[in-house]
């Protein structure tokens, strides 16, 4: 029987390109890894995941300026392509996805409710950034979270296929 699932689809497309990645998770704490770790043989792509779930961390660990998270914090835009490109540099690979949000049910702000949650992938020097508003419990918003950054990683590499 053939697995047609999301991270399936992913391992198959990446493997087709002979594309590497990297992840960079905050509030997804390790779920988008531990999907695409789901496929036997995802060591052929997958080079490294990181939480980086403090601010600290994501300074420290990842490169990301203190700058940016001082003047637009972790969860925008500015930080998630930071920690895109970082990762995708500290790991060597051709693509890089990093999330940032606010899973709840704490945490949120009038800005920056829960369910925000900014996505970033890099790839050669280029970088695509989203920005969602997910409703439900933590872990649904995790989930969908996961979920889009899949979509964003088959979507890239459907984009480097058809040129």
């Amino acid at each position: 029987m053939e697995d047609n699932s999301l991270e399936q689809e992913v391992a198959r497309a990446l493997l087709s390109l002979k594309i590497t990645i990297a992840v960079a998770e905050s509030c997804t704490g390790g779920l988008i890894c531990h999907r695409l770790t789901n496929i036997s043989g995802s060591s052929d792509y997958l080079e490294m995941g990181v939480v980086t779930y403090s601010n600290r961390s994501k300074i420290e660990f990842l490169g990301v300026s203190e700058g940016i998270i001082k003047e637009h914090g972790a969860v925008s835009e500015a930080c998630v392509r930071e920690m895109a490109m970082c990762v995708k540099r500290l790991a060597g690979t051709g693509l890089g996805i990093a999330v940032s949000g606010i899973a709840g049910p704490t945490g949120g702000a009038s800005d920056r409710p829960v369910g925000t949650v900014h996505m970033a992938l890099a790839w050669s020097q280029d970088v695509e950034s989203w920005r969602y508003h997910f409703k439900g419990s933590r872990r649904e918003i995790k989930e969908q979270a996961s979920e889009e950054a899949l979509k964003r990683i088959r979507e890239r590499c459907e984009s480097i296929e058809h040129g």
